[in-house]
């Protein structure tokens, strides 16, 4: 079976270490999940996450050269929520503001007036 980057496919875990876990998709392709590529949220043990011989889906981020071996994702197959700030912050407007060398050059006598006294 050929397999691209980028695509969605199913694996069981078969080995898991403090750095991710080792995928078998098929008898000649595998893959790790990195620790980074586990979860959104911080992973402190991977063990939380996945279980041996656990049915996952995972995307390919990356194929080595031999295209066995793959770089794959837990997190970029899962359902993203959005973020939620609540309904209690409000979005306060800005002041305008005068940005650039305008700006600059009208203070500038004011600070000479003060590093000279």
């Amino acid at each position: 079976m050929r397999y691209m980057v980028g695509e969605i496919v199913e694996g069981v875990i078969t080995g898991i270490k403090p750095y991710g876990a080792f995928v078998y998709l098929d008898s000649q392709h595998n893959g790790l999940i990195h620790i980074s590529e586990i979860s959104e949220r911080f992973v402190r043990d991977v063990h939380t996450y996945v279980k041996i011989n656990q049915r996952v889906r995972v995307k390919i981020l990356d194929v080595d050269e031999d295209n066995t071996h793959f770089r794959l994702s837990l997190k970029a197959v899962a359902k993203k929520k959005p973020r939620s700030f609540g309904k209690s912050r409000i979005i306060q407007e800005l002041p305008e503001m005068k940005i650039g060398f305008s700006s600059l050059a009208e203070k500038l006598p004011e600070w000479i007036n003060e590093a000279v006294s």
